[in-house]
C-alpha cells in the first residue's frame, strides 16, 4: 500500500482512505455483514485511514466500527472522527454545536462507542457560527494535551477559518469535497492549505455515485440524493452526460469510471488522500485498483476534457446545507 503524509505535522496514512458513512446513513439501507466485511477487507488491503462521524446514524457508525475494531489491529489504524452536528430523533439536522464543553462531551461518547482510548484525528464537522473557531479548536487542543486526541483536522471551512484555526494549534488536514465534478477548492482553499502545510482528505470523489454509479438505484428510502440538486431532473440528465463522457475516456485508459475519478484526485498532489465510501468488498476492490493507475499529463487532460471544471449542474448540497458551509463563502 502506498502511503502519504497528512500535512507537515500529521501521520503517515494509506494513499486511499475508507469513509464509513454510507454503512449507516444517507445512502439507503446497508448490510451490516457486508459493511463489516468491507472494513476488514480494507485493513487487509493496507488501508489505515478510516473516517467516520459521531452523527452518522446517530452513533451507529461508530458502534459498527467499534465492533470491527474488536478483531482489527487498532495500532495500525488512523481513526478520523467528525463531531458537532446536532440531530433530532427523526434524523433531522438541527445545527452545529462547537462550544468547548460540547466538544469534550462528544469525544467522551465517541470513545465509548468506538471502544478506544484515543482518536487519531478529531475534527469539527462544520463551523459553528455562534462560537469562534479559536474556542472550538482550543478545546480539541486541550484534549490533545490530555492524550485523548492525537491530531486536529478541519472539515468544509474556508481560507480565513483555516488560518484562524491553524494559529491555535497545528492542523493536519482539511476534509472537503473534491472531485472532477466538484473543483471549488482549487481557487482559494487549496492554495491556503498548501501554504500552511495542511493536507487534504477528499470525500465525494465519485460524486455520490454519479461517477461509476447505478442511477436506477438512487433515491430510495433514506437516500439523501433524493433531495440533492445534482440528482434532480435536468441537472441529473446533464451530469449523467458528463459522467458518460468520463466513462468513455476512462475506458481508453483501461480503467473503470470510478478508478479514473479516484486516480485523478490522487494525481492532484501528494498532499491529497481520496476517501472512498465503499460499502461492499467488491466496490472496495475496484477502488483499490485506482492506486495502480499511472496517469500521464495527457491522460489527466483527457479526463478533464470529459468533465470540464465547473460543468456540473446543480449545487453539491441542498440550499439549506449549502448555507452552512463556510467553505462556500467568499
Amino acid at each position: 500500500m502506498q502511503t502519504r503524509k497528512l500535512g507537515k505535522t500529521g501521520p503517515q496514512v494509506s494513499a486511499l482512505g475508507l469513509g464509513a458513512m454510507g454503512m449507516s446513513d444517507f445512502y439507503g439501507a446497508a448490510d451490516r455483514a457486508e459493511s463489516l466485511a468491507t472494513l476488514h477487507a480494507a485493513v487487509e488491503a493496507g488501508i489505515t485511514l478510516i473516517d467516520t462521524g459521531d452523527f452518522y446514524g446517530m452513533g451507529h457508525n461508530e458502534m459498527l466500527i467499534g465492533e470491527a475494531l474488536k478483531t482489527l489491529p487498532r495500532e495500525r489504524l488512523v481513526l478520523s472522527v467528525k463531531f458537532g452536528a446536532q440531530r433530532g430523533p427523526d434524523g433531522a439536522f438541527l445545527g452545529f454545536d462547537g462550544r468547548p464543553a460540547a466538544v469534550k462531551t462528544a469525544l467522551a461518547y465517541t470513545l465509548q462507542r468506538l471502544g478506544v482510548d484515543h482518536i487519531d484525528i478529531y475534527r469539527p464537522a462544520r463551523l459553528d457560527p455562534n462560537v469562534p473557531i479559536e474556542d472550538t479548536i482550543g478545546a480539541v487542543a486541550e484534549l490533545v494535551q490530555a492524550g485523548y486526541v492525537r491530531h486536529i483536522g478541519l472539515s468544509e471551512v474556508g481560507p480565513d477559518t483555516i488560518r484562524r484555526a491553524a494559529a491555535v494549534h497545528p492542523i493536519v488536514d482539511l476534509q472537503i469535497e473534491y472531485s472532477l465534478l466538484s473543483r471549488g477548492i482549487e481557487d482559494r482553499i487549496l492554495p491556503t492549505t498548501r501554504e500552511l502545510g495542511i493536507g487534504i482528505t477528499a470525500y465525494g470523489v465519485l460524486s455520490r455515485g454519479l461517477i461509476g454509479g447505478r442511477p436506477a438505484q438512487l433515491g430510495g428510502p433514506g437516500d439523501f440524493r433524493a433531495h440533492s440538486p445534482r440528482f434532480q431532473g435536468e441537472n441529473l440528465e446533464r451530469n449523467l452526460q458528463l459522467t458518460g463522457a468520463l466513462a468513455a475516456a476512462a475506458e481508453k485508459l483501461g480503467l473503470t469510471p470510478a478508478q479514473a475519478a479516484i486516480a485523478w484526485v490522487a494525481a492532484q498532489g501528494p498532499d491529497i488522500v481520496p476517501l472512498v465510501g465503499a460499502r461492499r468488498p467488491e466496490r472496495l476492490a475496484e477502488a483499490l485498483g485506482a492506486l495502480k493507475a499511472e496517469l500521464s499529463a495527457a491522460d489527466l487532460a483527457s479526463l478533464e476534457a470529459a468533465v470540464p471544471k465547473g460543468a456540473a449542474a446543480g449545487d453539491r448540497y441542498p440550499a439549506m446545507q449549502m448555507a452552512m458551509l463556510d467553505s462556500e463563502r467568499g
